[in-house]
């Protein structure tokens, strides 16, 4: 236990005014460390659950990775690659989870009273389309390699532009491809789904990739681009760095980030909001530390004046006073902890707190918890508290026994 540890041990097993008296500032300074806490769990299990479910919804649009004709523009008039020889030249890289071609076409749906824009995106039976399949509002995917050059035309389009057309599932649209001559198509709509991300939403159907391949009078190893899926995500830029190389020059590789880097600027926004509240609330906390241990110093003089007369020395003491300021914090942060966590597990699986869908993308406030993000911010918490505890202590070495002892 060491001398510092008993002596802690038997002012904390005393039971006197002085140590009553310090009980209301010690709850009011546990129920501050404690709310401080559990704010910012919550600010860090919010924002981590807001960027991977954002994240999530892009990828589930554009993979990690896209490779498309180098010199590309962002127009929706592609220049194919050869799919078949980028998979090949992909095949020998690990950590890659998925490899799938596609194509896009620009089109305009027209009804006998609507007209709307629209992009065709061709999938192949790679692709992986779990995304779609899970934000389905009605429906069915469309069907995916079955017939031959486009004989299936069967199209899943989202919830915007269902509305704003005013058709529904099982229906015919006709789309037209502004071309010369024009081209026309009649599709089916199998399904409509709806992703909360309105920016993609309003522009994307989906459909077999022969069907723009015919359209555009491509062969069976031609495609408009190649997406990547990467076990790691995004994250792991080596990786990406890898897939350029191996893509060759004739080539462009570009990461989800680049493609978007609106959605992803802004996520990032969220990142300084956090940090910012975390250094408030830290700062408070460690504030009404200070105060805490400077009533207990105050209230032990007496003490203090007899350890420095039989001879203990000043680090001694200022130990004794830390060790008896952790417990404060330790019931602090464990309430903290019970509260933050509590409040997001409700929310994860009940989501009682909404969102408008329109203006951040999902409809309820997501959270992740994540035990590792719990463990760093407890550990820093009682870090920065500690830390700022040491001042405070430092007037034990100008307290002297010879008036300390004389002190009631």
């Amino acid at each position: 236990m060491g001398l510092a540890g008993f002596i802690t041990s038997k002012v904390l097993g005393r039971g006197s005014e002085s140590k009553k008296s310090e009980n209301t500032l010690t709850r009011v300074s546990m129920v501050a460390i404690a709310l401080g806490m559990a704010i910012m769990t919550i600010s860090i299990m919010v924002v981590t659950g807001f960027k991977r479910e954002i994240e999530q919804k892009v990828r589930g649009f554009g993979a990690d990775v896209r490779i498309t004709e180098f010199g590309s523009n962002d127009s929706y008039t592609e220049t194919p690659v050869n799919a078949s020889e980028l998979q090949k030249k992909l095949a020998g890289i690990s950590g890659i989870q998925n490899v799938q071609s596609y194509a896009s076409k620009a089109g305009i749906i027209k009804t006998e009273s609507d007209i709307l824009g629209i992009v065709l995106k061709g999938v192949d039976l790679k692709y992986d389309l779990s995304f779609i399949a899970k934000h389905l509002e009605t429906g069915r995917l469309p069907r995916i390699g079955q017939g031959d050059s486009g004989s299936v035309k069967e199209v899943a389009i989202s919830s915007q532009v269902a509305s704003a057309m005013r058709i529904k599932t099982n229906d015919t649209i006709t789309i037209y491809f502004i071309e010369d001559p024009p081209r026309v198509r009649k599709m089916a709509i199998t399904g409509i789904y709806n992703t909360g991300l309105g920016e993609f939403d309003k522009l994307y159907g989906f459909c077999d990739i022969q069907v723009v391949r015919k359209l555009n009078g491509w062969d069976e190893n031609q495609a408009g681009g190649v997406e990547v899926i990467l076990r790691d995500g995004i994250k792991n830029q080596d990786k990406i760095k890898e897939i350029h190389s191996k893509a060759s020059f004739a080539y462009q590789a570009i990461s989800i980030e680049e493609l978007y880097p609106q959605i992803f600027n802004w996520l990032d926004l969220q990142n300084t909001n956090v940090v910012i509240i975390i250094i408030l609330i830290m700062a408070v906390s460690g504030v009404s530390m200070v105060s805490t241990l400077l009533i207990i110093i105050l209230n032990r003089t007496r003490m203090i004046g007899v350890l420095k007369a039989i001879g203990a020395k000043d680090a001694l003491i200022r130990n004794v006073f830390i060790r008896l300021s952790l417990p404060i914090i330790a019931k602090g942060l464990f309430f903290g902890n019970i509260i933050g966590v509590g409040l997001c597990w409700l929310q994860s699986q009940y989501g009682f707190i909404k969102l408008s869908e329109e203006s951040y993308y999902v409809s309820k406030v997501p959270v992740h918890i994540s035990i590792l993000d719990l463990a760093l911010l407890n550990l820093g918490t009682l870090l920065v508290c500690l830390l700022m505890l040491i001042g405070p202590s430092l007037i034990i070495a100008g307290i002297r026994p010879s008036k300390t002892l004389r002190f009631e």
